[in-house]
């Protein structure tokens, strides 16, 4: 769980906590290290980890310095940070972050700037502090295995206010921050004081690795704590990045989803289906249609939406420009769900080859309650062996099972 809600974030103040939580220093710094190669224009690169206070909470600050090159073009930064996690022992995954949050931040600078991606020319970001921290945050989440855990985030605290950076005078949160935010539609909240209080590398970070974002915390023991600092500290409250480890305490996963619901008694069955459709593909989860009556006992149809909190707003103008309906109600509740996972099963039938894709869900310990395969897919080769469809799910179910057990 990344808390970023009071005190935002930034990338050392995430590498911080992760070192906090016990994340192998002698890894971290070696990748930090690789950086002072000729080819990427960084010399004498220094490291300083520290035990800081803030307010009355201890947390892990790291600095990193370094002579050399302070301008760098997109392409090259971004070369330079996948050439370097190629040349380090770290899992695919952590090569894809840490390949992802450099191309974020490129990205979002060439589009600031009317710049190419290769072009864009960039400041801060080209310092060394910005490749040691997506270095440095890739190796320890690695270490720490987590990148096979879920992780969530509340929404991240921007700040408010002005302050100066290499182009002037701006708002807090910058340009590329907010850009960023936006790319991802990832939650934030102004304040609590006025300062910046989130950087461009430390929401990319964040955007690239949260799988959700939940204004409390979920159910869960909690197993470690690291608290990050950052360069900045604050009379009005600590600044610190606080992390959380913990397991889940129920054997179901839960989490917050929003139900959109409005009555319809004056829309045609092509706009009611039309407007199923459009929800589906607009990012709505699931999506019912409820026969009802209404006042003076006419015919009518209630429609029901199942959709992520981030959503409600385009969801419900959705329905209100389809539908013509004068309103929606909207209902924000718990969600208890099964894992599932989505893999492929090729059958041979009379013949017949079709790829099947299947449907597994798994409790939290890994045990399969559930196969599912494909209607599409079961579909294709039902046509073509002339088969039941029932008889081509069985075969498929069967199949998934005896893959998933070897």
């Amino acid at each position: 769980m990344i808390d970023c809600q009071a005190l935002g974030i930034a990338g050392d103040m995430i590498l911080g906590a992760l070192i906090d939580l016990g994340a192998n220093v002698d890894k971290i710094v070696f990748a930090i290290k690789s950086l002072e190669n000729p080819e990427y224009g960084y010399k004498n690169i220094k490291i300083k980890i520290n035990s800081v206070m803030r307010g009355e909470f201890k947390a892990t600050q790291i600095d990193v310095t370094s002579e050399g090159a302070q301008k760098k073009r997109g392409s090259e930064l971004v070369g330079l940070v996948e050439k370097a996690t190629g040349n380090l022992e770290l899992s695919n995954k952590a090569k894809q972050f840490a390949s992802k949050v450099i191309h974020t931040i490129v990205g979002v600078e060439a589009d600031l700037h009317k710049t190419s991606f290769d072009d864009a020319h960039l400041h801060e970001v080209a310092l060394v502090d910005t490749a040691a921290e997506i270095l440095g945050v890739a190796v320890a989440l690695d270490d720490l295995g987590l990148f096979d855990a879920k992780i969530y985030s509340t929404p991240v605290a921007v700040g408010g206010g002005t302050f100066k950076f290499s182009h002037g005078i701006v708002s807090a949160p910058a340009p590329a921050t907010l850009a960023i935010l936006q790319s991802k539609n990832f939650p934030f909240q102004g304040g609590p004081i006025e300062t910046e209080l989130a950087t461009p590398t430390g929401v990319s970070i964040l955007v690239n690795l949260v799988d959700e974002v939940t204004r409390f915390y979920p159910a869960m023991a909690p197993l470690k704590i690291g608290y990050g600092a950052g360069t900045k500290d604050f009379a009005e409250m600590p600044a610190v990045l606080r992390l959380t480890i913990g397991k889940p305490l129920d054997s179901e996963i839960k989490d917050e989803i929003a139900v959109l619901e409005t009555n319809i008694d004056d829309a045609t069955g092509e706009v009611l289906g039309y407007t199923l459709d459009k929800l589906l593909s607009e990012g709505a989860k699931d999506v019912s249609i409820i026969p009802m009556y209404t006042k003076k006992n006419r015919p009518g149809q209630i429609i029901k939406v199942i959709a992520e909190q981030k959503d409600v707003a385009h969801l419900s103008q959705v329905l209100i420009d389809e539908t013509g309906t004068l309103g929606v109600r909207v209902y924000y509740c718990e969600r208890h769900i099964i894992s599932r996972e989505l893999h492929t099963v090729d059958l041979l039938v009379l013949g017949n080859k079709e790829t099947v894709r299947v449907k597994v869900a798994k409790n939290l310990k890994g045990e399969i309650i559930h196969i599912k395969p494909e209607y599409e897919d079961l579909k294709r080769l039902a046509e073509k062996t002339k088969k039941p469809l029932k008889e081509i799910s069985e075969i498929a179910a069967s199949k998934a099972l005896e893959v998933l057990e070897k």
